[in-house]
This record gives structure tokens, sequence and C-alpha cells, in this order.
């Protein structure tokens, strides 16, 4: 069960607690470009079922525009990554008065426009155990500069401090396969942990069940159990720090061409 919470007296969000007297592990879940819709939620609650202290925070909490254009797609809101990190450091600050959770033990999911924040986090702060993206982080546009978000994603990926796992799609409209290996590459050069697994025949946003026309319930099943899989690695079997471990993981057709993927509804 997930209840309202408010951090910072400005960040609305919701909390999810396991329940049970013993500390546990806590994940930061973030929203898709629509803000915290339904999807949000019913994914923060399995990561709940699952043992997890779970947080929702709203990152658009400075926006003051329309909210249901927002979730319909009908509008956008760019992050900034300066007040990103000062959000973030609230969640985790907020994080860590919760007496069921261990301070210790915190990863962070990015899903679609939220994949880059994760890897913000992990080269700037050292608090994340783990962290996870979900079909987001490496666009095409994200290679560059922008004002908002001063740093290319390369230059971030080369400074993470903590494992990460890449969920993505053979079919992506966003992201070329191209992304991922170089993604992969980058990952491998500087030494970091990674698990990046490319899914077959499954487009952009394919774990969300509220848009039937890009949901994928097999690829989805399997991608769920791989996400469980390395957080239950990264946060309670302990990694060894010593060691770099590499895995990428794709099936994908040999007649590829991005130029052909679509969106899907």
């Amino acid at each position: 069960m997930l209840t309202e919470i408010r951090i910072d007296n400005r960040i609305n969000g919701f909390l999810g607690r396991p329940g049970g007297t013993d500390t546990r592990p806590a994940v930061i879940h973030l929203h898709e470009r629509y803000g915290i819709v339904q999807h949000t939620t019913d994914l923060a609650q399995k990561l709940v079922d699952a043992g997890y202290v779970t947080v929702v925070p709203d990152l658009f909490s400075r926006f003051t525009g329309d909210r249901q254009a927002l979730a319909r797609g009908d509008s956008r809101v760019e992050l900034r990554d300066a007040e990103v990190l000062q959000d973030v450091d609230a969640i985790v600050a907020y994080l860590r008065t919760l007496p069921e959770v261990d301070g210790s033990r915190i990863a962070m999911i990015g899903v679609c426009q939220t994949g880059r924040q994760p890897i913000l986090l992990s080269a700037s702060r050292d608090y994340l155990a783990g962290l996870v993206i979900m079909y987001g982080a490496i666009y095409n546009a994200d290679w560059e500069s922008h004002p908002p978000r001063p740093e290319p994603i390369d230059k971030l990926l080369e400074k993470i401090s903590c494992p990460v796992q890449g969920i993505f799609g053979e079919l992506d409209n966003l992201i070329p396969l191209d992304n991922v290996v170089r993604m992969g590459n980058l990952l491998a050069t500087a030494r970091k942990s990674f698990d990046i697994r490319v899914y077959a025949e499954a487009p952009h946003g394919f774990l969300n069940d509220t848009m039937p026309g890009r949901y994928r319930a097999a690829q989805t099943q399997a991608a769920w159990g791989q996400i469980l899989s390395f957080l239950d690695a990264v946060l309670n079997k302990g990694w060894n720090k010593d060691r770099v471990i590499w895995r990428l993981e794709s099936d994908t057709s040999i007649h590829y061409d991005f130029s052909k993927n679509r969106r899907w509804e």
C-alpha cells in the first residue's frame, strides 16, 4: 500500500513500506515523462511486495502547468541536473530518517525520460548501491551537452560509483542498438560493472501495461525478474567492489533496422 508523502515541504510523492520490524534496503523509483501515473505506482508496489521500502518522488515538483496534459504526453518538463541533485539529496535525507531503512543500501530506478537521473546521481554522489535504467539515458541527444544538462551521458557513465543495469527493447524507436553497444563499451573501458539486456520484439516502454500497444507480457516478466535479481545482488547479497562484472545480453534480428522502428501506444 502506497501512501502520499511530502518531502522537504516541496516534493510530493508516494511511500511504500513492506512491513515488519527489520531494517530494509530502499529503492527510489522515478516516473516517466508523464509524471507519476498508474504505471509508476504499479511498479512501485511490485518493489514493495519484493521487500523494499520504496519512494516515488515527483521530480516535476516545480512544474506549474497542466498536469492532465502532461499525463497524456501533450506537455513536457525539462529536468535540470542541478535541481535534480538538490531534490534527490533531500529524498535520500528523508529516507534516512525512516527507522526501517538501511541508509547504506539505496538503489534508484529511472524510466524513460528519468533514465539519466540515476546515472547523474551515481556520478555525483556516493550513496547509491545500484541503479537501473529502463529504456532511457542514452537517446541520441544524451551524448551531447545541453544547458540544463551540461555533462553528456558518456562523461557521467565514466564516473558512476555503483553497478548499472540497463533494460532496452529491440524495437525501441528512440534508442538505437548502436547506443546500447556504445554504452556497454564505455562502461567496460571505464572498468564499471554492468548488466545490460536487450529484449526481442520489445518496443520503447514495453513494461507499461496501461498502454496496450507497447506492452509485451513475456518480455516484461523476464525483464522484471532480471531487475529483481539485480536489486537483490546489489542491495542484499553485498556487491564485491573489488570485482568488475560485465553482462551484455541481446536477442535481435540480423535484419535490424532502427529506421523502421515506430512509436507504439
